[in-house]
């Protein structure tokens, strides 16, 4: 299932809404363009900007998560930015700082029994300039 089919129980976003299936665009729902990263577009994801954090209620029923995560590529080489998955308060995941130079990081892990399943993006320790973070491909697997 794909998170960008699901309504989530917060979205909040360091710069306009978080965009489902599109980067992070302006101020606007929906003006973000494909989901890009190191060349490679993608049709299903969320696109956000740093600071995000974006909450799902998954009744403890899925047992993974998977995405590749990145700066999307409408950023250049700029942006600094770090990718977390949180499960019921607990950290699960940490992609630590990666820049627009880095290539997508594919994320996969285990959710067995969370309930809340929760995607931050943090600024990567400087500012927030060109922090278009995409989560692209996000996806539980539930029965």
């Amino acid at each position: 299932i794909y998170l960008s089919d699901m309504t989530p129980l917060l979205a909040e976003n360091g710069f306009g809404p978080v965009e489902r299936d599109a980067s992070n665009g302006e101020a606007n729902q929906g003006d973000g363009v494909q989901i890009t990263l190191n060349g490679t577009g993608y049709g299903k994801g969320l696109g956000t900007h740093a600071p995000s954090d974006i909450r799902y209620d998954l009744g403890g029923s899925c047992s993974a998560f998977a995405a590749d995560v990145g700066v999307d590529d409408e950023a250049g080489t700029y942006g600094a930015l770090s990718f977390e998955v949180w499960g019921d308060g607990n950290l699960l995941f940490d992609s630590g700082p990666l820049t627009g130079d880095d290539p997508p990081l594919p994320v996969h892990i285990g959710i067995a029994g969370v309930h809340e399943l929760r995607l931050v993006v943090t600024d990567g320790g400087d500012w927030t300039d060109y922090d278009h973070a995409d989560w692209a491909d996000a996806r539980v697997a539930c029965p």
